[in-house]
């Protein structure tokens, strides 16, 4: 019974996928939730169940050698799916959500013809799967300014560092007055810095400033129990499978991950992780001070022991489902699909399916 009902969510979602083909990159199906949720497992199941490819929304998964620690599917689990939005930078580039905005754009636009115009290759829309808030905003409400200037990116930080948001929100409001009593979202750093990034080079605040409706999208969600174990085996995995190795290959190939973690030029321990909002000063701050990758350089500099080292990215990986679950909350419409721990991923998946038949594929803004 379970596998007929699969097959006919299948079939219903695929006849919507059928129709966003013909217009492929107008649309997309979302599946978010936490870290280490099951996103990824179920998100290629069905792709290949339906011939969708999958485009990554998650903000650690888009530098290149950094595979074990940010949990990037290999090309061996990736069979013969296509998959977007990963690999698209070295990790010590500066990089911003507009830089992943112009990725992906370039990215579908070679593949559109050869992927999703051809029934008989994999032609049934695409999968937008992950967790970083500010890529599923990007792509749903649209981002306006092409990349961030680094320099003027760096400025502002260095600015919110050494005089506080306060700062930053009377230099917006003395820029743009009803910005602030608009009341959209101006306690966010990140976006008030995006607003002043914005003003400087378009005369104007970008347009995901105002408000919009939610995007809808479909989300899985485990008990919290639960979801602390599944992260707790993905960190001892992590060590199992060779994260220290990946590091250390790191270290040689960027030198400036050899930097004290609290240097500011490398970005700073101030510099604030973005797996859920997108984007930094540069590429050295996101991707050195990643979860994972930030213990083991200190593990690697015999700061912390390899059990302190795991204790922490178990720490900080539960801190970050939290605020992921937090995010997706208050910023889109999900339906959410409670998930029980032992569940197949067979069922995960017609639950899946079942959810998006309801509502057809979410609308983007990528061309």
């Amino acid at each position: 019974m379970e596998y007929v009902q699969g097959r006919a969510n299948a079939e219903r979602a695929g006849a919507g996928m059928q129709e966003a083909r013909q217009n492929p990159v107008s649309s997309a199906w979302f599946l978010v939730g936490a870290t280490a949720v099951g996103k990824t497992g179920v998100a290629q199941y069905v792709a290949e169940r339906t011939g969708a490819a999958i485009l990554s929304v998650d903000a650690m998964l888009v530098y290149r050698g950094m595979d074990i620690g940010t949990a990037k599917p290999s090309v061996v689990e990736r069979g013969a799916v296509p998959y977007f939005g990963i690999d698209l930078a070295d990790p010590d580039e500066p990089f911003s959500t507009g830089n992943w905005l112009q990725g992906v754009r370039a990215q579908l636009a070679a593949a559109r013809e050869l992927v999703f115009a051809q029934p008989g290759v994999a032609g049934s829309g695409v999968l937008a799967v992950g967790g970083t808030g500010l890529y599923v905003r990007a792509l749903t409400q649209g981002l306006e300014a092409a990349a961030a200037d680094p320099a003027r990116r760096q400025y502002w930080q260095e600015r919110l560092a050494r005089e506080g948001l306060a700062s930053l929100q009377r230099e917006l409001a003395a820029r743009v007055p009803a910005a602030i009593v608009a009341g959209m979202d101006e306690k966010n750093p990140r976006r008030v810095i995006r607003a002043l990034e914005h003003l400087e080079q378009y005369g104007a605040l970008p347009a995901g400033w105002r408000a919009e409706a939610l995007p809808r999208v479909v989300g899985l969600r485990l008990p919290r129990a639960a979801l602390h174990i599944r992260i707790a085996a993905r960190v001892a995995q992590m060590f199992d499978h060779g994260l220290l190795a990946e590091v250390e290959a790191l270290r040689r190939h960027y030198p400036v991950w050899q930097r004290p973690r609290g240097d500011a030029s490398a970005g700073g321990a101030s510099a604030v992780p973005s797996e859920i909002t997108g984007g930094a000063a540069g590429g050295v701050a996101t991707a050195c001070q990643a979860i994972g990758y930030a213990e083991v350089c200190d593990l690697l500099d015999k700061r912390i022991t390899r059990e302190q080292a795991i204790e922490q990215m178990v720490i900080r990986t539960r801190q970050l489902a939290k605020r992921q679950e937090t995010w997706f909350r208050h910023q889109a419409e999900v339906t959410w699909l409670d998930l029980a721990p032992d569940e197949p991923l067979a069922a995960v998946g017609a639950r899946v399916l079942a959810a998006w038949s309801e509502h057809g594929p979410t609308p983007i803004r990528l061309f």
